[in-house]
């Protein structure tokens, strides 16, 4: 699909300066250009880009100066980088627009499926499921009996919601999301074996929430395992049984988090961190990667990192300090040395 600089500029209230009718068809980083891409400037660093980039449109900051001849057509707009981002939305919006049930999947008739609904091939929609309006449903995905999606929501290939999953408004789960899973409980019985504990409850995903590919959420054995509102979940995550992840929360790739472990709004964890059970994090923790949380912490907006956590500034010191115990070590071991000597001589 080809756009021109000036259809362009009029989706981002900007000013075409150069060929208002020069067409674009894809996005291009600058220093990657090529004809009929379209670029931007925002950060100064790659200003020498624009004056040998082949793309054929960028859009510029409204206060940019150029100190030389420049070949692409301009947009200039207030805020390049918004403007960019605004873009790619868009750009996503259209090229992700897909409608329509394929004769290869499947939905019960005892489901009910709302408005614009795209269902893809080998899809399946089990008995009294719940559709909103404009969700997407990509081939091989797995809704169990019971399970309800809210308005707006895309679920990629391959991603299983096990039976009552509840997913909000606006969400985006990537291919190979499982949600749903038993938990991992089991009783130790006095000959040695294992009695498997019913997982009786649900997982629910509130609005506005992104999960990342392969990402595990297991159900609860009773109540509801919960992410909540506008949480961000990278690739690899593993949510146990009973979790709860508050508002606005964001995790990286490969944390785990251990059974009935409450995380606060707004906290940031960093990949392979983990979590041990039965503990809460206060709103605004945040950890750096591989990070072992091993108890609770109670107060608000404090940084972390370490296996066990430390405070931040104490990690770092300690791990400044840490490349030098060598040196240390030798410098204690002499010491020693002069203290024998010492005795012996007194």
């Amino acid at each position: 699909m080809k756009f021109t600089a000036t259809q362009i500029a009029e989706l981002l209230n900007g000013r075409v300066e150069g060929n208002p009718n020069a067409e674009i068809w894809n996005v291009a980083k600058i220093e990657e250009g090529a004809t009929g891409m379209l670029s931007f400037l925002a950060n100064p660093k790659y200003t020498h880009y624009i004056y040998e980039t082949q793309s054929s449109v960028v859009i510029v900051n409204e206060d940019f100066e150029a100190t030389a001849p420049i070949q692409a057509t301009l947009i200039r707009v207030p805020d390049a980088y918004a403007s960019f981002a605004k873009l790619l939305a868009f750009y996503d919006q259209m090229t992700q627009n897909k409608q329509g049930v394929s004769s290869l999947a499947f939905v019960s008739n005892t489901a009910q499926c709302g408005e614009n609904l795209y269902l893809g091939e080998f899809a399946f929609v089990g008995e009294n499921a719940k559709i909103g309006n404009n969700v997407k449903i990509y081939p091989q995905v797995y809704v169990g009996d019971g399970c309800i999606i809210g308005d707006n929501t895309t679920l990629y290939p391959g991603v299983k919601l096990y039976r009552n999953t509840v997913i909000g408004k606006n969400c985006i789960l990537h291919a190979g999301v499982v949600l749903g899973a038993d938990g991992f409980g089991f009783a130790p019985q006095p000959d040695g074996h294992y009695d498997k504990i019913p997982q009786v409850g649900n997982v629910v995903i509130e609005d506005d929430v992104e999960i990342g590919a392969n990402t595990t959420i297991d159900r609860s054995t009773m109540g509801s395992t919960r992410v909540h509102k506008g949480v961000k979940l990278d690739n690899l995550i593993h949510l146990a049984h009973n979790t709860e992840v508050g508002e606005n929360s964001a995790l990286a790739a490969q944390v785990g988090v251990s059974g009935s472990t409450r995380l606060g709004k707004n906290c940031v964890v960093g990949g392979q961190s983990g979590f041990v059970g039965h503990i809460n994090i206060a709103d605004g923790s945040k950890f750096g990667g591989q990070s072992g949380i091993m108890g609770s912490i109670k107060q608000e907006n404090q940084e972390f990192m370490g296996t066990p956590i430390q405070p931040l500034r104490q990690y770092l010191v300690s791990n400044a300090r840490f490349r030098h115990i060598d040196e240390m070590a030798r410098k204690l071991e002499a010491l020693e040395k002069e203290i024998i000597e010492l005795k012996k001589q007194s």
